[in-house]
């Protein structure tokens, strides 16, 4: 090889080292920002969390903008009534927690599986005394690295399946009542309400990527006290949630070569892939019934998230498209028909 063609050799692949030098360095800002939150432990704050609520389409689709006298008002009933502090631990070692509220007369119980970034007593606490008042014992989940929760990285939905399965299993071991507390009454009057095994039904209601972790957890063999499953503005994938945001955000419409960067990353130092986001197969396998619910306005999990989710779930389902809600907001902009789909799900399937 003439000395010219060494030279030229040399200058492409240095240049090529520095393409990728600074096609990964792009995509290591944009891993962290998404899926970082720096906490491991009950004090540490999320480094990103503020950041991330601080950009403006996530203002927009948050419940406080437009209804915050709402949303203030629910999250301070929450945090007003006695609940009971629950922990498990993760698969890969980290200590989860949950805050436990019993009815009086408890009918159902329903696990309540908050967003991105978010708070247990935050959007979910919108629907959380109207379901506590219609006799449902309430399990406020704090998500992996939220909360009082520990962890590093958010898996959008991947790992966090796994927490909703264990704490179902831990429902479900504790269901007769008498394990949250010693009010020997608890069987009376409920007869109807119990599943065949004696048991209250269970019910998975989660929001956004809370919802999505809820439908990726059904593609597992759920108890049969899970009698349903509610997902409102839940996602399809992790990988169409950023080309979303990426197009609809910043007008970025072709970052599939950062998606396989950013998927490295994820693999190397959260410990999972993006395809493992993905609803298509669990939606496929599911066999619980499933209440969607999406805001046609949403910017933020975009309506057709929950068309595709509703299109591929093959069990007995139901879409609710509320005009004019942003993400989140279903329960407020329609609080009376959000109120009737959820009572209608429970007479329709409580005591099958």
């Amino acid at each position: 090889m003439s000395k010219n063609k060494k030279n030229i050799v040399v200058d492409l692949t240095a240049a090529l080292a520095v393409a990728a030098g600074i096609f990964t360095g792009m995509a290591w800002p944009f891993f962290r920002f998404i899926t970082y939150a720096g906490k491991r432990e009950e004090k540490a704050s999320p480094s990103n969390r503020k950041k991330w609520f601080l950009l403006k389409h996530t203002q927009i689709n948050h419940p406080r903008h437009g209804y915050e006298e709402e949303y203030l008002a629910a999250r301070k009933w929450c945090e007003e009534q006695d609940m009971q502090d629950l922990y498990i631990n993760s698969r890969d070692g980290l200590r989860l927690h949950a805050f436990y509220l019993p009815a009086d007369n408890p009918k159902r119980i329903i696990l309540l599986s908050h967003g991105y970034r978010g708070t247990c007593f935050g959007s979910m606490g919108h629907m959380a005394k109207f379901l506590h008042e219609k006799d449902s014992d309430l399990l406020f989940i704090d998500q992996r690295c939220c909360g009082k929760s520990e962890g590093e990285y958010i898996t959008f939905g991947a790992k966090e399946k796994y927490d909703i399965l264990d704490w179902v299993e831990l429902l479900n071991k504790q269901n007769d009542r008498n394990s949250y507390d010693d009010r020997n009454e608890y069987d009376d009057g409920n007869e109807n309400n119990k599943s065949n095994s004696g048991k209250l039904p269970i019910y998975l209601y989660g929001q956004s990527m809370g919802a999505a972790a809820v439908l990726l957890a059904s593609e597992y063999e759920l108890p049969d006290e899970v009698h349903g499953l509610i997902a409102d503005c839940g996602f399809h994938s992790m990988k169409q949630q950023l080309r979303d945001i990426a197009s609809g955000w910043f007008h970025l419409h072709w970052i599939e070569l950062l998606l396989i960067r950013v998927d490295m990353f994820c693999r190397i130092f959260a410990g999972f892939r993006m395809k493992e986001t993905d609803t298509t197969e669990a939606l496929k396998k599911n066999v619980k019934p499933v209440l969607f619910f999406h805001g046609v306005e949403d910017t933020y999990v975009w309506p057709r998230n929950s068309a595709l989710n509703y299109e591929l779930c093959k069990a007995p389902k139901e879409l609710v498209m509320i005009p004019d809600a942003r993400h989140l907001c279903s329960s407020y902009v329609s609080p009376e028909l959000y109120k009737e789909k959820l009572l209608e799900m429970f007479e329709r399937y409580d005591e099958n």
